[in-house]
């Protein structure tokens, strides 16, 4: 193929994604023409380079996560603790709150500021206890008709030995499987990392946003450098070829809409990323509602389903 013929393709792709629901949920006044300049960055700049700054941006340890949107966007929060089995997991965070008067059910990573912290939040990555407690978490929302929203950021499932031996795989596919049967209506949202396993995990969603700077893949860059090269060090070819960003997710149909970040990146004004965040959830869970449970389970199953088919 020729280099017009590509330019062409590449033109016809753009257009076409340019009228899907791309940074949509905004309702801000002031926001339409940084939005549009957004777009167009997005549209022009998906370099190699574009798709690294992406996870570094990600990663960022300054990125707001899961309880630094709770506490500006959920009022009258209770947050849920333990899997009433084993152990609490500090890595998943569980509660109900309210959002604009509506009463939902949050499961979001947590991994921590400082080192202590971290460590007891094993950096986001949640053992078995942490998808059982967020099993809990969601048949509360199936019992009293909440919604349920999950705030995804996590490298992956701990890697541990001691996840494996309580059953790391089986939990998240009873998460997953969970999710599916819901009749309440669920967003999920990329906030940070969206990370293998531990990632869909609570992301079986109506709906599945992200966040403008976030990443979601199969494996992190790292771990496909070191299958495929032995080389941790070609991690941003790893990325390069799988293309985790955003708007590469939304070209795949992994996700239905991206969340604008402020200018710089979440990190740099949380309070900002919360107003976009909580705009674009208030207004995704505003289309739901009214859509009937057997109806929201039956397109959410269609739906992942049918990811990944080929014809």
């Amino acid at each position: 193929m020729s280099t017009e013929d590509q330019e062409f393709n590449l033109r016809q792709r753009l257009s076409g994604l340019s009228r899907l629901p791309l940074l949509r949920g905004a309702k801000v006044a002031g926001e339409a023409e940084r939005l549009q300049q957004q777009l167009a960055r997005l549209q022009t700049d998906t370099s190699d380079e574009a798709i690294w700054r992406s996870v570094e941006l990600a990663r960022h340890p300054d990125r707001p996560y899961t309880l630094d949107y709770v506490a500006r966007i959920v009022d009258d929060w209770v947050e849920l603790h333990g899997d009433r089995g084993r152990a609490d997991d500090g890595a998943l965070v569980t509660g109900l709150g309210r959002l604009d008067g509506r009463t939902i059910v949050v499961i979001g990573h947590q991994k921590g500021r400082d080192v202590k912290e971290r460590l007891d939040r094993q950096f986001g990555m949640a053992y078995p206890e942490g998808y059982v407690k967020a099993i809990r978490a969601m048949e509360i929302a199936e019992r009293f008709g909440f919604p349920v929203v999950s705030l995804v950021d996590t490298p992956g499932a701990y890697p541990g030995v001691a996840a494996e031996q309580h059953g790391q795989g089986g939990a998240i596919a009873r998460s997953q499987a969970a999710m599916a049967r819901l009749t309440v209506p669920t967003v999920a949202c990329i906030i940070g990392e969206g990370g293998s396993g531990g990632a869909v995990a609570i992301a079986v969603s109506d709906r599945v946003l992200m966040q403008e700077n976030a990443i979601y893949s199969v494996i992190s860059p790292e771990g496909c450098a070191m299958i495929l090269w032995r080389d941790p060090e070609m991690k941003k070819k790893a990325a390069a070829a799988f293309k985790p960003d955003a708007f590469h997710c939304l070209e795949l149909g992994v996700i239905d809409a991206i969340v604008p970040e402020p200018d710089g990146g979440a990190h740099a004004d949380h309070d900002a990323a919360a107003q976009l965040l909580g705009e674009s959830l208030r207004e995704t869970l505003d289309e739901l509602v009214e859509t009937p449970g057997d109806e929201l389970r039956r397109r959410r199953r269609a739906r992942f389903r049918s990811l990944g088919v080929f014809a």
